[in-house]
């Protein structure tokens, strides 16, 4: 009589690499690498991409710098840093943050302080000064972030190839010499967050 197999035990299902790994998993500066940005220039919707390289350009043909910090930002690290900014700020309880499709965070630790903690450590992780837009333009390649200064007088040329020279201060950003100069490029400065422009000033 042959002696009856005993059943193989099943194999544990090997998680899928990447993001999918991560399944309702506590919030955290974990979470600040995944779904990454991009600085890049190129990575911006045509025309908008070619109108701020065109201001760009022009800004540093007179002698201004520009460093340019973020572009194309997916919805969901654009989520992640709205939604954490708004828990590390009290603007809303960890328990009532909204959900985004494909993020599969949870916000809520044991108490309150560790969620304000951990929101806290993400923001910090993120470098947000400002509260993030969400929606936010980022997600569709029509703003772009960048810091711009410059030293003395800035001469610099109009979209159609006008001369203009700014003498104002701030020498920065915040200059409305500058920015109205960048909409002749239809680079659009949002007034509310320094370092944002965009394809019509949101």
């Amino acid at each position: 009589m042959k002696k009856a197999k005993s059943p193989k035990a099943a194999k544990p299902k090997s998680k899928a690499v990447g993001l999918a790994a991560f399944t309702n998993e506590l919030s955290g500066a974990q979470w600040v690498a995944r779904f990454p940005g991009s600085s890049s220039v190129s990575d911006l919707t045509s025309p908008f991409r070619e109108n701020a390289t065109k201001f760009i350009a022009a800004i540093r043909a007179g002698g201004g710098t520009v460093n340019v910090t973020a572009t194309l930002r997916p919805t969901e690290r654009a989520f992640l840093m709205h939604t954490s900014f708004d828990i590390a700020k009290a603007t809303i309880q960890a328990a009532d943050a909204p959900t985004q499709p494909g993020v599969d965070i949870n916000w809520v630790h044991p108490t309150d302080a560790q969620s304000i903690q951990a929101a806290q450590d993400m923001v910090d992780g993120y470098g947000i000064v400002f509260r993030p837009a969400f929606p936010t333009k980022h997600s569709d390649g029509t703003a772009i972030d960048m810091n711009i200064t410059w030293t003395g007088n800035l001469p610099i040329k109009n979209a159609d190839g006008s001369d203009a020279t700014i003498t104002s201060t701030p020498r920065d950003n915040g200059n409305t010499d500058l920015q109205n100069v960048g909409e002749t490029y239809y680079v659009l400065k949002l007034v509310s967050d320094k370092p944002h422009w965009s394809d019509d000033g949101h």
